[in-house]
């Protein structure tokens, strides 16, 4: 057995209802009723594995979704600064159709290139990139084989994505979708990464699976 990385985005919030930007935001916010039910469905179709580590993003959403599944087999998760989600700086908590109007030029600038470019006191993706990859040159450090579930967010899991497929991290918005409580696998085997599957969600029922999701 290889060495398998899970990835887990976080169950629904507030502003992935509603499509706000939400980073590094103050007012660190929680999961919503749907979004501990997907917490619960994650962890009873994925409770069967063994598992060797779990290492989590520290903000509470990233956290209130892991719980479940390290109470009910008793792993204890490991939080990571290098796993949270981008700062999104002054567009914190707003709608894109608000930034828009407020910061047009930046916007724009940063949608073609948010690689190199940032939200004003935000973060590059880059600077994602180097982060996020620290974590996984840790794990891959740590461990030669077995599950290991990274439960991070969705700038984040997509930038990791594009640095184990060899994708360009501009592109970053534009190649993955990552709903809310998505799974990818990625295994890494003696000649690279494999990919088993990207954003999958099958282990929610079909009205979870139905609510609006950025």
């Amino acid at each position: 057995m290889g060495l398998k990385l899970y990835f887990l985005r976080h169950g629904q919030t507030a502003y992935s209802k509603t499509g706000g930007y939400c980073g590094k935001i103050e007012n660190d916010p929680g999961l919503t009723p749907e979004g501990y039910q997907m917490a619960q469905a994650f962890a009873e179709a994925y409770s069967h594995l063994p598992w060797k580590a779990i290492y989590a993003s520290p903000l509470y959403r990233t956290r209130e979704t892991v719980r479940p599944l390290c109470e009910k087999i008793g792993v204890a998760m490991e939080l990571r600064e290098g796993l949270q989600e981008i700062s999104y700086g002054q567009w914190e908590g707003m709608h894109p159709k608000d930034i828009d109007r407020q910061d047009h030029d930046l916007y724009v600038k940063w949608l073609t290139d948010p690689a190199w470019n940032a939200p004003p006191d935000g973060e590059r993706g880059i600077d994602i990139a180097r982060r996020s990859s620290q974590v996984l040159e840790e794990i891959q450090t740590t461990h030669d084989n077995g599950n290991i579930l990274i439960v991070s967010h969705k700038a984040t899991i997509r930038i990791m994505l594009c640095g184990l497929l060899g994708v360009d991290i501009k592109y970053y918005r534009d190649r993955f979708l990552m709903a809310v409580a998505a799974v990818s696998l990625v295994e890494i085997t003696a000649t690279g990464p494999l990919f088993h599957f990207i954003g999958d969600r099958s282990h929610l029922n079909s009205y979870l699976r139905a609510l609006p999701s950025t």
